[in-house]
């Protein structure tokens, strides 16, 4: 599968790489930023979930993912020491982010842990930096990301194989979670998702074959089902509908795809309408499904609650993205919460801007996969939190926005032409 994501082989085209005109080489890009990208992963895996296998303590989680941060950090600074960076509007509103974070945990009201997340979220940010340099708007990160996510994926399906009474355990509702490394629903619902939509896209794009685009599909879509992790299903399906629609007068591979998806779609709703019903009901009642089981009481609590002008502006400081004990689960009123007012601008600035960006861009395939993490991360932020802190939606974010880049070509120009003197016609002869 690797050598044929690194390849980008077509469809029965025995590995004969295929590139678009648009789309440029990433030759130059070190095989060192892969790892960068992989110890960035690691970092947001979070050290929260179901018991394991294995007891892990938290602290020696927190250890490995913190030391992968400062890993990728020192890596990036070796590879780029020269510290050269590229504009970006993304990485730019996600710097001035820490402002309104340092600001609002200065005080210490969420702790020392506050200024921890601080220090974590500008390392992360650092990192970014010094990677833009190799953002030229080609599908290496792409490639990047989805053997990331589906090694990650693997220690799940590991998990499920050495214990599947720990994998799927009652206190989940018997829904899949990590039992060798401990992920939750849906962390692993996101990302098989993620990865699902990315190699749809690569192999419609011809930049992967079929059996290598199968070997990550059928496994992670087995996993997402699993999971029943209902954000993750619908983020997956329109950010495909709105990526694949974007190829639509452009690619006739996207034509034919939609139009075996709208009938499969419509021939699974009428013959399977129970089935899904069950699955996305998950065992719970209409009203506990219509309250998002349980989300928005703790939205109106939040919303309720006294603030000063200080806590409304700025926030009360990096958290763990919980109010009065239970996890807030919305991106939005998490960095409200954390942020301020100030932080949720600069939140909504940079996905609009990223979104802006992708509209503006001529049709392509870099700029589908840009459109699909974009509107998977915008569905995702109503029950998911992360949008404010180093998280895999902020890296999801920083993957579409490499997929936006200019050529490097494109914004360095080529060197201007030498004027020659004008040569008399007389003088030619």
């Amino acid at each position: 599968m690797d050598e044929d994501l690194k390849r980008g082989g077509a469809p029965g085209g025995g590995g004969t790489a295929v590139r678009s005109r648009a789309e440029p080489r990433a030759a130059g890009t070190p095989k060192a930023v892969a790892i960068v990208w992989a110890l960035l992963g690691l970092n947001t895996l979070g050290s929260a979930g179901a018991k394991t296998i294995v007891p892990l303590p938290r602290s020696l989680i927190q250890m490995v993912t913190m030391g992968a941060l400062a890993a990728a950090f020192a890596l990036a600074l070796t590879l780029n020491l020269r510290l050269r960076v590229r504009p970006s509007a993304f990485v730019f509103l996600l710097t001035l982010l820490l402002v309104p974070s340092v600001i609002s945990s200065a005080d210490l009201e969420s702790g020392f842990g506050a200024l921890f997340r601080c220090a974590r979220l500008a390392l992360f940010v650092g990192t970014l930096w010094l990677l833009t340099r190799w953002w030229d708007g080609g599908l290496t990160f792409v490639r990047h990301h989805i053997r990331m996510y589906f090694a990650a994926l693997g220690t799940a399906a590991a998990g499920l194989v050495i214990s599947p009474g720990a994998a799927m355990p009652e206190t989940y509702g018997g829904r899949l979670v990590g039992a060798l490394w401990p992920l939750t629903p849906p962390q692993i619902g996101q990302y098989a998702a993620v990865i699902t939509g990315l190699t749809v896209l690569l192999v419609m794009g011809g930049r992967t074959t079929g059996g290598s685009a199968a070997a990550v599909i059928v496994p992670s879509l087995v996993l997402l089902a699993l999971t029943h992790t209902r954000t993750a299903t619908v983020g997956l399906l329109a950010g495909l509908a709105l990526a694949i629609g974007s190829l639509v007068l452009t690619s006739a591979a996207a034509r034919r795809f939609f139009t075996w998806a709208v009938l499969v779609c419509a021939v699974a709703a009428v013959g399977f309408a129970s089935a899904l019903q069950a699955w996305f009901l998950r065992g719970q009642s209409r009203e506990n499904f219509t309250s998002l089981t349980g989300r928005a009481k703790v939205w109106d609590a939040l919303l309720a609650a006294p603030r000063t002008t200080a806590e409304q502006v700025f926030g009360t400081g990096l958290g763990d993205k919980s109010f009065g004990g239970l996890p807030i689960d919305n991106s939005w009123l998490a960095v409200y919460n954390e942020q301020g007012l100030i932080g949720l601008t600069l939140v909504a600035a940079f996905v609009v801007v990223l979104a802006g960006v992708a509209l503006l861009r001529p049709p392509s395939l870099p700029r589908a996969c840009a459109i699909f993490l974009i509107s998977y991360v915008a569905i995702s932020s109503y029950t998911e939190a992360g949008l404010g802190d180093a998280s895999p939606y902020l890296l999801h974010l920083a993957l579409a926005a490499s997929l936006l880049a200019a050529p490097a070509a494109a914004v360095q120009g080529t060197r201007p032409a030498v004027p020659q003197p004008r040569i008399p016609r007389w003088a030619r002869r």
